[in-house]
This record gives C-alpha cells, sequence and structure tokens, in this order.
C-alpha cells in the first residue's frame, strides 16, 4: 500500500468514527527534553515581557515595542531579520526571520502579536501566574506561541542542529482582522515552503487543530436623515429602525453549532438622544466550515438590503477581509501523526480536533502547502479577560515542536 493511500484509508476510518491505532512512539530525545525544562524560567520572563506590553491590532508603536524585545533573540541565533511593510493603513510591519542550515526542508512558522485589546489593559491586568495558569493579555492568543517558538529556535541553535534547508518565523500584526496587512506576504512565503506550523494555542486538555472554521464580517450600513425627534420626527428617516428591519434576515441563522454561526457584534446608531439617527452600522461575524456558507449569508443580506421597510433610506453590505475554513485533510493528519508519535515519547496523550477560530493555516492549505495548527500551549478564554495559558503544557509544547521541527528538516511532508 502507498503512502498517499495509507493516509487515505486512516483519514476515511477517522472521519468515519472508526477505531485508529494509536502512533507509534517516536521516543524521546533526552538533549531537547533536558533543554526545553532548563528554559522553562526564560520562557516565562519573556512571555511577561511581551504580555505587558498592549500590541492591539492597529496598536502600532506596541506592535515595534514587542519586536524589540524579540529581534536581538532571533538576531542573535543567526536569523536574518527583514521588516515586510503592511499591505493595509494603519497597521505596523510584519517581521519575517529566516535561518540557513544545511539540508533541504522549507519550513515556516506562523505567529501573531497583535491582540483584541485596547491599550491600557495590560497595565490594568498585567501577566501573572496563579494557580497552575499564567494569565495576561494575549498571553495564549497568541503570544506564548511567539515566545515558544524563539524558543525552539534556541534550543536548535545549542544542539547545533542544521539538518533542514531554510526555517522562516513571520511574526504578523494583523491576524485578529484577517491578516489585511499581511495577505500577499503570507501567500508569497507559504508558496514558497514545503511546510507550514501554526503557533496558535493547544485546545485543552493538550490537543492540535487540525481543521478550523473560516471566518468573515459582513458591515451593514445604513443612511437615512436627521431630524429633531420631538419638534418634526416626520422629517427624518431613521437609521437605527431600518438597521433593525435589516437584521431580520439573519435572525433565523445559527449563532453556535459545528457548522454555520452567524453573530452580530457590533451595533452602533444615533448621537443624541433628541435627534433621529442618521446612520446606522451593524457587524456580523460568520464563520463557516463550507465556504458556500459565506455566500448563502451575503445574498441574504444583499437581497434584505434592495428592499428596506423605511421609504428613502439605502443600505450598503460590504465584506471585510476573511479567512476560507480549514477543512479536513490528508496532508495535515499525516502532520498530526508526525506529531502525536512525538508526543508518545514522553509518555503523553496529544488529540485532534478543529473550532471555529481561523488562522493562517487555511491560506496556507489553500495554496497547496501541508499546515499543521494549534502548536502552541495549550490554554483557553481567549480574547476576555479570563485569558490564560496552562504551565503543565509549556514544557512538551516547547519540545514537540522542536522535534516537530528537527523531524519535518529531515523529512518534509511529501
Amino acid at each position: 500500500m502507498s503512502a498517499r493511500v495509507a493516509i487515505g484509508v486512516w483519514l476515511a476510518l477517522l472521519l468515519t468514527g472508526q477505531a485508529v491505532a494509536g502512533p507509534k512512539s517516536a521516543g524521546r530525545n533526552d538533549r531537547v527534553w533536558s533543554r526545553a525544562q532548563d528554559l522553562r524560567a526564560d520562557q516565562l520572563e519573556l512571555l511577561r515581557s511581551i504580555v505587558n506590553i498592549d500590541s492591539g491590532t492597529g496598536d502600532i508603536q506596541g506592535a515595534y515595542a514587542v519586536m524589540a524585545v524579540l529581534s536581538p533573540r532571533l538576531t542573535a541565533l543567526g536569523m536574518t531579520i527583514e521588516m515586510s511593510p503592511a499591505e493595509a493603513t494603519g497597521l505596523p510591519d510584519n517581521l519575517v526571520a529566516t535561518l540557513k542550515g544545511t539540508g533541504r526542508s522549507r519550513i515556516l512558522l506562523i505567529g501573531h502579536i497583535d491582540t483584541v485589546f485596547e491599550p491600557g489593559t495590560a497595565a490594568a491586568r498585567p501577566f501573572r501566574v496563579e494557580g497552575g495558569r499564567a494569565y495576561g493579555p494575549g498571553v495564549i492568543d497568541e503570544k506564548g506561541g511567539v515566545v515558544e517558538a524563539v524558543l525552539a529556535l534556541q534550543i536548535l541553535q545549542n544542539l547545533r542542529f542544521r539538518d533542514f534547508g531554510r526555517i522562516t518565523l513571520l511574526l504578523e500584526t494583523s491576524e485578529e482582522r484577517g491578516s489585511p496587512g499581511t495577505r500577499k506576504l503570507i501567500d508569497r512565503l507559504v508558496r514558497d515552503h514545503d511546510v507550514e506550523l501554526n503557533l496558535e494555542p493547544g485546545d485543552p486538555p493538550d490537543r492540535l487543530t487540525v481543521w478550523r472554521k473560516g471566518s468573515a464580517t459582513f458591515n451593514v450600513a445604513v443612511k437615512g436623515r436627521a431630524s429633531h425627534a420631538g419638534v418634526a420626527p416626520e422629517a427624518g428617516r431613521n437609521a437605527a429602525v431600518e438597521l433593525i428591519h435589516q437584521l431580520g434576515a439573519i435572525e433565523a441563522m445559527p449563532t453556535s453549532g459545528p457548522g454555520l454561526t452567524v453573530n452580530l457584534t457590533v451595533l452602533k446608531a444615533g448621537v443624541r438622544h433628541n435627534i433621529i439617527p442618521e446612520d446606522g452600522l451593524a457587524q456580523i461575524n460568520v464563520r463557516v466550515r463550507d465556504k458556500a456558507d459565506f455566500e448563502r449569508v451575503e445574498a441574504a443580506l444583499r437581497a434584505r438590503a434592495r428592499a428596506p421597510s423605511i421609504p428613502d433610506t439605502t443600505v450598503t453590505v460590504t465584506r471585510d477581509a476573511s479567512f476560507p475554513p480549514l477543512p479536513d485533510n490528508p496532508e495535515t493528519q499525516a502532520l498530526a501523526q508526525r506529531a502525536m508519535a512525538i508526543y508518545a515519547g514522553i509518555e503523553r496523550n496529544l488529540e485532534t480536533g478543529g473550532n471555529g477560530g481561523a488562522s493562517e493555516s487555511a491560506l496556507s492549505h489553500e495554496a497547496g502547502t501541508p499546515a499543521l495548527d494549534g502548536l502552541g500551549p495549550v490554554g483557553g478564554g481567549a480574547h476576555t479577560a479570563g485569558e490564560y495559558l496552562e504551565l503543565s503544557t509549556l514544557t512538551p509544547r516547547l519540545y514537540l515542536l522542536t522535534r516537530l521541527i528537527m523531524s519535518l528538516g529531515r523529512d518534509p511532508p511529501p
């Protein structure tokens, strides 16, 4: 049986729910494990330093402050640093660090340093360790994964491991908005590498991400007419009321579940209590397993926009940059099996699964480059004040990433 057929059979069994034998252990590499343990304090201190820097998407000063911490460490590892200009206005440049080896495999690591939090968040709730967890804005999404990558590269340097052609680390600055400042760069990089490893967090209890939903944000804007709410309300055209009518287009769509989800996330209208609102805006976040669902939602929104309930109002529907879904596929499953064998070597069980969070791995898959996601430390509560990182996964996940890079350096995907 060929390797490709074997992978196809394994995936078919997985998707039909039949039992699949666990991966054979790759054995523990004591030198890597020892160094991962020795670097734990350094890993936590580096994580503390960048979590305590606000770097919400669009915070140019904050992003450059994070890069100022990381760049010297990458340079000290022998990496060449290039700043790639942002592809959209109001965003910081992106950092591309490259390390050349003596082998042939080209490995791309992707992480993002932007968070969803506003300036002042880090000062209000800085990095802290409590009850076996680390807390702080962006600690798991995704600064924990970024720090893990830097330390994995440090272990490779300590071991003088050079059996790879090139390792590239992309630190991008606009992932939380769908990577509008990085799309062309990502497309170029994934096509120029043999495999992409993504530093998004692992899911509890200890899970890799082998599928993801795609994401898009639809903007529904209403233009009405302002008027005095007491003297001449009839002269106005209420954008807020029309916006409520427009939202009826998604009323029956699912807001949770394994497939399509459609959620209202931003709603704006009105400026004063005594003025009929002239403008209204709704932002609707859509997550899909099937790309065709994007078009179905957009069609429903546009059909409603063509028939406003209030005369003389205008409704406009636009769509922001989005990520496609990362579907179940044999190439990702093969990478996951390799990772599971490495984890078995340290007597830990590695699960696989998926979630509604989008990432750059879907872009890699669409470009034809095998991708594996969720390689950062395990955590939860992303995008909330309770965001946390499970400290018990810090060293095992660092070991896993380091060994996976070594494995792929010597034996890239077909």
